[in-house]
């Protein structure tokens, strides 16, 4: 199942991506994709908790739930075939947090160790009649892979930069009106790349300029950061190609999203200098997110996104 969102941000529950081994298509952003969003209908009661209780439990996928059972009883190979192939395919160490039924497979939440960091996921298939993991066959979507790893080496290579950010959303949430996603709803259902509480970063599949990067990482995971920051094609390099996707929520339980809040966050990353350079989505929900889906968008959730995100060259 493609994505219909407008931007990223607005799709971080990614039951939208995952539909199980059969339908899971590869996924594109915002600015390749140009389609409206499309909200889902979520059903209301005890499916939304506070986001700042939720850690991901809960989560489903579509037809899952005997898969589910297979997979937890063979968690030790399902953990061990995924390290496995993150580290011959990508040259990268992972850890395993969740695996979650779908249909006809499995999902599997991973997150890399250490640089560059980022979360994502593979696809383990299960014959249900037979009772069998497949393991021998774990796959994953490449164009989603791909675009975790370079957004964690966009995060190396502009390390400053997104300091600055991580500041103001760290000062903005000690002042007490808004949160953002615990650390254990990232690990257990984030699975789209470099994310932190308050924000993702997805680079478009015609961003040319971090090319070079991902190759020569690929060619030696252990290269130095300042090599990376020299292969970095400047050149090539286009804001709209690098989307900076944030979701932030109301830290009251009982709160409607405040546009005061809202407008502010948008003014000062109009007048912010020093943080990166790239395409900036924003969306401010309520303080509830859906259990089954980790989604937190709602019709009254305030955004701002494309084809109106705030561009900094």
């Amino acid at each position: 199942m493609q994505i219909k969102s407008k931007i990223v941000l607005c799709s971080l529950g990614i039951s939208l991506m995952l539909g199980g081994c059969s339908g899971m298509n590869s996924t594109n952003t915002n600015q390749d994709s140009g389609k409206a969003k499309e909200v889902q209908t979520l059903p209301s009661g005890d499916t939304f908790i506070s986001v700042q209780d939720y850690t991901g439990e809960g989560y489903f996928l579509a037809n899952g739930k005997e898969t589910d059972k297979i997979a937890e009883s063979n968690r030790a190979q399902i953990d061990e075939a995924a390290k496995k192939f993150f580290q011959e395919k990508y040259k990268t160490e992972v850890k395993v947090h969740n695996v979650v039924g779908s249909k006809d497979g499995a999902t599997v939440f991973v997150e890399s160790v250490g640089e560059p960091h980022f979360y994502t996921y593979a696809v383990v298939p299960i014959n249900e009649k037979e009772n069998k993991v497949d393991t021998d066959k774990i796959w994953a979507d490449d164009y989603q892979v791909q675009n975790a790893i370079k957004g964690g080496l966009y995060h190396m290579i502009f390390k400053e930069e997104f300091q600055q950010l991580d500041k103001y959303f760290e000062l903005l949430a000690a002042e007490g009106e808004i949160t953002g996603k615990t650390k254990e709803a990232l690990q257990n259902v984030g699975g789209y790349g470099f994310m932190t509480s308050y924000y993702l970063i997805s680079t478009s599949k015609n961003d040319e300029s971090i090319i070079p990067v991902y190759e020569l990482y690929l060619s030696n995971p252990k290269e130095s950061i300042e090599k990376l920051k020299t292969a970095f094609d400047e050149s090539k390099f286009s804001a709209e190609n690098l989307t900076i996707g944030i979701q932030l929520f109301m830290k009251d339980k009982d709160a409607k999203p405040s546009e005061k809040i809202f407008n502010q966050v948008v003014k000062d990353l109009e007048e912010m200098k020093n943080i990166p350079r790239g395409a900036y989505g924003i969306v401010l929900n309520d303080n509830l997110i859906h259990r089954e889906t980790s989604e937190g968008f709602k019709e009254n959730s305030l955004e701002r996104d494309y084809p109106n995100q705030i561009v900094k060259e």
